[in-house]
């Protein structure tokens, strides 16, 4: 099959597109996906630079990539709906139905082993509903983990990227008010998400506290750059500020503050309950994920490149 591989750590050149590469083969309790479509995650590049090993060790040589979207093409012994036994992980699954979720061998390839998996609407595309599982579930995540509720205020940093804009709809569909950061360019989308935009940069501080004169209730740091010290700042300053309710998915020097970065998935069981509901949402049009652009997957070192450079608005996906 076709494949992404890194044999090393190191910049975009490491990837090398591979033909050839052996399929996997579904064990016991197991279900292989033929991939139609690959989210492309800042993690991935992280993970190629070997910063996130206490979250995602890397076995070489290895394949990127934790989100896709595809066919169940082949089911192990003891899965349900194989004839096989009841099974366990994924209920009521057989050959021929469409999934997304996340894979235990990496999503940049033909076909893939899934970890967690929801069922596809039909009415999903490809490239939405392989954009989903990474943002929805994490954005889900950090906002349970920072225990902002309906009637509170939420200072969302980097509210314009596909997790921040993801959290940035949970949250206010739950009735939680949200003032995020982004670049100027990027404040009408923020409006148009239900949220209050502020500018990154010098004086966000002030600038949060104009949004939210009444004060800010939790933080959910989803792009880093050194803005620890303003979320602690916001909810009362250091030996003040209630540190359970900031989280972080994008600064690795959360323990120095005492903050908590989130990077692992949660229970399964909700997981996959909170991304079936997810994909309904995103086909009523309550629940939606902006596409930067397609690109095929031999050129998946250029999309992480375009994901490294900060500068894409929306996600990017890879098609075998």
């Amino acid at each position: 099959m076709e494949a992404i591989v890194y044999e090393e750590f190191g910049g975009p050149e490491v990837l090398r597109h591979a033909t050839g590469v052996a399929v996997p083969e579904p064990g016991p309790g197991e279900v292989r996906v033929r991939v139609a479509a690959v989210g492309v995650n800042p993690v991935d590049w992280k993970r190629r630079y070997g910063w996130v090993e206490e979250f995602y060790p890397t076995t070489f040589p290895a394949v990127p990539g934790l989100e896709f979207a595809g066919t169940v093409d082949a089911i192990g012994e003891g899965v349900e709906g194989s004839g096989e036994g009841s099974g366990e992980g994924f209920p009521g699954l057989a050959v021929g139905d469409e999934v997304l979720g996340w894979t235990k061998t990496g999503a940049y390839a033909e076909y893939v082993i899934a970890g967690i998996v929801a069922p596809k609407p039909a009415e999903l595309s490809w490239e939405a509903a392989a954009s989903l599982p990474v943002a929805g579930e994490t954005a889900q995540r950090v906002l349970d983990l920072i225990g902002v509720r309906e009637g509170e205020t939420l200072f969302l940093h980097g509210a314009a990227g596909v997790v921040g804009s993801v959290a940035v709809q949970l949250a206010v569909a739950a009735g939680i008010t949200v003032v995020g950061s982004a670049s100027e360019s990027n404040h009408a989308y923020l409006r148009e998400l239900g949220a209050i935009p502020v500018a990154y940069g010098e004086g966000l501080a002030e600038r949060v506290r104009a949004a939210a004169p009444d004060g800010v209730d939790a933080v959910f740091d989803a792009a880093g750059h050194g803005v620890l010290p303003v979320a602690i700042e916001l909810l009362g300053g250091e030996g003040t500020a209630d540190k359970r309710r900031i989280a972080t998915i994008a600064s690795t020097d959360a323990a120095e503050y005492g903050i908590t970065f989130s990077g692992v998935v949660g229970d399964p069981d909700a997981v996959r309950a909170a991304l079936t509901a997810q994909a309904r949402q995103a086909v009523e049009g309550t629940l939606a994920v902006r596409i930067a652009d397609t690109l095929p997957l031999k050129e998946a070192a250029r999309a992480q490149e375009l994901s490294e450079s900060g500068h894409v608005r929306g996600k990017l996906v890879l098609l075998p």
